[in-house]
């Protein structure tokens, strides 16, 4: 059974509800971290469950950093005004505000990332193995790989969180998901910078 002060930890810091979090720190027999995974994985559920509902909602944020160079724009979904309207929607916008404008994403997901922009990439690091005197499908492993780990660090989805580097944005936007208890998604967003 879980500890009240385990519980209280666990809401304090994922804001899910305190059932929720219960029912998490017995399912993890009182490791807070796999409590956290578990409930990861709930708003993962939660969003599969509600694949066909439209995100029809939600709100512009804008973050304009201190010094006034770099600026970001972000267009973030829910389903409901209710939920569009609350403070944990608002706070989860910011975050990713913060992060746009600290890690510089150019694409929303590895899939949105064009072949043209790949071909490009791809022939860089052609360049720098020519000579190595590695195999030939060794080399492309290589590229391949550095490619897959490039995909990752350009999409705003798969980069880890400025925050908390033990979690992608897509987890985040997953944790709220299963404290909200809808859908959640990135439509759109734009980085500025002088």
């Amino acid at each position: 059974m879980a500890d009240i002060e385990q519980i209280k930890k666990l809401r304090q810091e994922t804001g899910v509800s305190i059932a929720e979090c219960k029912n998490a720190l017995e399912q993890s027999n009182g490791d807070i971290n796999q409590a956290k995974k578990i409930l990861r994985e709930k708003g993962e559920k939660i969003l599969k469950g509600r694949e066909g509902k439209e995100a029809g909602k939600g709100i512009i944020s804008s973050y304009i950093h201190s010094n006034g160079q770099i600026g970001t724009l972000l267009k973030l979904s829910c389903e409901s005004d209710f939920v569009a309207k609350s403070e944990e929607f608002k706070k989860l916008a910011h975050e990713i505000c913060l992060h746009i404008a600290a890690s510089n994403p150019l694409f929303l997901k590895p899939e949105d990332i064009p072949e043209t922009f790949l071909d490009g990439e791809r022939k860089i690091y052609q360049k720098q193995l020519e000579g190595s005197g590695k195999p030939e499908k060794i080399v492309n492993q290589i590229i391949e790989g550095k490619l897959n780990k490039y995909k990752k660090e350009v999409s705003l989805l798969s980069q880890l969180w400025v925050k908390d580097q033990t979690k992608t944005i897509q987890d985040l936007i997953n944790e709220y998901i299963a404290k909200l208890g809808e859908k959640i998604e990135i439509k759109n967003f734009s980085r500025f910078e002088i």
